[in-house]
């Protein structure tokens, strides 16, 4: 499977104009099975959703839609939606098929105020697609590694993304643990740019289950990059060093 990652700088609040900067960057890329946005890429990581946030069935939405039948793909990336008088950080994984999965947050950002205004999710969403199992994650996620503990119900984790700059050394070592400890794929896209309240520079990247970087994107600019995931590899790694055999068990409280 092909995978592009898209590190992208975010216009504030501006959903239609990151479309169309986006749509730019998936007509210059061809070929991928999978494309991955970062987090909230369509407004920016707004904490304070009020009149930003886009209705559930937003155009935002329906755009994805379109774009993955368009060219035969999934496209994932995380939203700051509006439903039922509440707002959820959601992370969608659509199919050209028409299909989404969605994953609503868990972990929210409470030192940036997210937990104040936002409703977290509590349902682990795994999406399957041309034979690869995804876990969805969204930014803070990556911190807790017993809510992205593999159970062997997946092959690949997704990290969508707006990590500081000042962290941004915490992000990449944490990306390298969760592959190696959960002998999967990581496949983690961060912003670039500026927002009223932070920096961005990226860091994002393809990860194998050995912890080698497969494809990386250069801090500090927009860009795309690309790697594969080779599931007879995996497999085959997973059957001869079955480290997730010997995992302790444990229960979510």
């Amino acid at each position: 499977m092909k995978v592009i990652i898209l590190q992208t700088d975010i216009c504030w609040a501006n959903p239609e104009a990151n479309r169309v900067h986006l749509d730019e960057m998936l007509d210059a890329q061809s070929g991928a099975d999978l494309y991955v946005f970062p987090e909230m890429f369509s407004t920016g990581f707004c904490t304070q959703p009020e009149g930003v946030a886009e209705p559930a069935d937003s155009e935002t939405l329906q755009w994805m839609k379109r774009k993955a039948k368009e060219k035969d793909c999934a496209l994932a990336g995380s939203i700051a939606v509006e439903e039922e008088g509440k707002y959820y950080n959601r992370f969608y994984f659509v199919t050209p098929d028409g299909q989404v999965r969605w994953y609503n947050k868990k972990h929210l950002f409470t030192y940036g105020g997210e937990d104040k205004h936002y409703t977290p999710g509590n349902e682990r969403v795994v999406a399957s697609f041309r034979g690869v199992r995804f876990l969805l994650e969204v930014c803070y996620d990556l911190r807790f590694p017993v809510w992205s503990r593999n159970r062997g119900d997946y092959d690949a984790i997704l990290y969508v993304a707006s990590w500081p700059t000042p962290r941004v050394e915490a992000w990449k070592a944490l990306l390298r643990a969760r592959a190696i400890e959960n002998q999967c794929y990581v496949i983690a896209v961060n912003r670039t740019g500026k927002d009223p309240y932070c920096d961005y520079c990226g860091g994002s990247a393809v990860i194998d289950p050995y912890g080698h970087t497969l494809a990386a994107c250069t801090d500090g600019c927009e860009e795309c990059a690309e790697a594969g995931i080779d599931m007879e590899e995996l497999e085959a790694f997973r059957k001869k060093f079955p480290v997730l055999d010997d995992a302790d068990g444990f229960a979510l409280m």
